[in-house]
């Protein structure tokens, strides 16, 4: 089996004084060589621990250095790193160690309380409390031989669609989806970025932290979006390319100094984690600001797709890139017509290797070396691809399919609309009725009727909602992504209370 090369040594060795990382939060600076010199450390502190190859590692913190210095300690002694979710209440963190078994815990002071109850079953370590004794002690002594298909990272999915699932990514997934962002994105030791993504999440560790620091250049972490101080960041570092989900756009479109600022060193903008609204494009192509949307799943890297950002094209998240394959069939897995929707597959080195004990569940999704994603997509005349919803969130009403994504970029194109969220609820002479979820822009109002009219503008009657709810907050993942789950379960214990209030009152007259 082919072994794996450390490539941070080797940054280390061709780039020693190069900065690395910044913490975004005190402005250190740690070079390639401090960094691969404090992995080394964090390597021989675990196996003085008795660490071995394939025992779990947990990591709970916000974005610091310490992340990347443990992501990579693990990589010299072959232990799995495994960032979990600092968002998620006690039980939940439980329940994820519980299903992955750590045999240790590193955590930052503040989540103490969090994890109180853990650290009587599990070796469990405080970072500001060792962190000292870790720099200040032996450099790794010789490393553990890995091969491409060890494992390296396990990161749990959203659970947005039901229990979270350990994805494991290997050497090989995560060195291929690298290496063919750097080739295709044109990545050079100049890139700089600011993660903003939490490092617990795909985005932020695999979408441009992993391949800017293979290349050479610089990642600043961030430990929270506040988007006045992003603004200051974004030009303080000089960052060149930058990934932020739509709300986060959202947030520094709303502000005045946005409206004003230049990003003289920004080369692009980069849109993930959720279909990004039109107004967006409209925004920044104004501001003479590159911007283009992307596309992308834990179990898939997460980059598969390439655009030029001087062909804005809304709603597109380009053409497959260098290193990856990609095709849209239908349900008997036949390639589709150009401009026909079907299910997008995803082939190539960078897909992940298998979820945390659930072989039945890889089966699933993993065939004949495809991902199966369930996500509906078509593609253009020009090989361009366009993610119109899930397969899960399709609404099937008196027999039509109706693709909710679509819908809810046209809502959003209305002045008065914030955001929302198209849903298909049950419905006993339809099957389902297409419903919508909308939150108002501040200051603004728009009637149902006058939402029903801006739908009619673009679409034939059976796709228009049929119901506009408006609503103070859509729920959202940690990443930003909208969960529908939650909204219609929210909608469903709200009807159910009415029902109830409704009910009580009758009795008692």
């Amino acid at each position: 089996m082919e072994r794996v090369t450390d490539w941070l040594q080797k940054r280390s060795i061709i780039s020693p004084e190069r900065v690395a990382l910044v913490n975004g939060s005190t402005n250190e600076m740690i070079t390639y060589r401090s960094l691969d010199a404090r992995a080394a450390k964090w390597a021989d502190y675990m196996k003085e621990k008795g660490i071995q190859k394939g025992d779990r590692i947990v990591f709970i913190a916000k974005n610091h250095p310490v992340c990347f210095e443990l992501l990579f300690a693990c990589s010299k002694i072959g232990a799995v790193f495994v960032p979990l979710n600092w968002r998620l209440s006690s039980a939940e963190i439980i329940s994820l160690a519980s299903d992955c078994t750590p045999e240790l815990i590193f955590f930052q002071a503040e989540f103490e309380p969090l994890i109180k109850d853990m650290m009587y079953g599990y070796k469990a370590e405080k970072i500001e409390g060792v962190s000292d004794q870790v720099y200040g002690g032996n450099e790794l002594a010789s490393q553990t031989p890995v091969t491409i298909d060890d494992p390296w990272i396990m990161i749990y999915t959203g659970g947005t669609t039901g229990k979270s699932k350990g994805v494991i990514l290997s050497y090989r997934s995560i060195n291929a989806n690298a290496l063919n962002t750097v080739i295709s994105w044109n990545l050079t030791e100049g890139d700089s970025t600011i993660t903003y993504l939490p490092t617990f999440h795909t985005g932020g560790l695999n979408a441009l932290s992993l391949p800017i620091l293979m290349i050479g250049g610089k990642v600043v972490t961030a430990e929270r979006f506040q988007p006045l101080r992003a603004i200051d960041m974004l030009n303080q570092h000089g960052c060149t390319i930058v990934l932020l989900v739509p709300t986060m756009y959202h947030g520094l479109m709303e502000e005045d100094e946005f409206k004003d600022a230049s990003f003289p060193k920004m080369k692009v903008f980069l849109s993930g984690g959720a279909p990004c609204p039109g107004k967006v494009y409209d925004v920044f192509k104004a501001k003479g600001l590159q911007f283009k949307e992307g596309y992308g799943l834990t179990e898939a890297g997460p980059n598969n797709f390439y655009i030029d950002p001087g062909k804005m094209k809304k709603g597109s998240i380009g053409k497959s890139m260098m290193l990856n394959e990609v095709k849209v069939v239908d349900h008997e897995g036949q390639l589709v017509k150009r401009g026909d929707v079907g299910e997008l597959l995803l082939g190539g080195d960078h897909l992940f290797k298998e979820y945390w004990q659930r072989p039945e569940e890889t089966a699933a999704v993993l065939k004949e070396g495809w991902l199966h994603t369930g996500d509906l997509a078509r593609v253009d005349h020009e090989g361009d691809y366009y993610i119109v919803g899930r397969k899960k969130d399709m609404i099937i009403s008196g027999g039509e399919n109706i693709y909710p994504q679509e819908i809810e970029h046209w809502l959003c194109e209305h002045p008065s609309i914030s955001e929302c969220a198209v849903v298909g609820l049950p419905h006993e002479r339809w099957g389902e009725v297409v419903t919508a979820f909308i939150t108002l822009r501040e200051g603004r109002g728009i009637s149902e009727t006058e939402a029903k009219a801006h739908c009619l503008e673009k679409f034939g009657a059976y796709k228009i909602p049929k119901h506009y709810y408006f609503i103070e907050e859509i729920p959202k993942t940690d990443v930003g992504k909208v969960n529908k789950k939650v909204l219609v379960e929210n909608y469903i214990q709200k009807i159910k209370g009415k029902s109830t209030r409704t009910s009580n009152s009758t009795n008692s007259r």
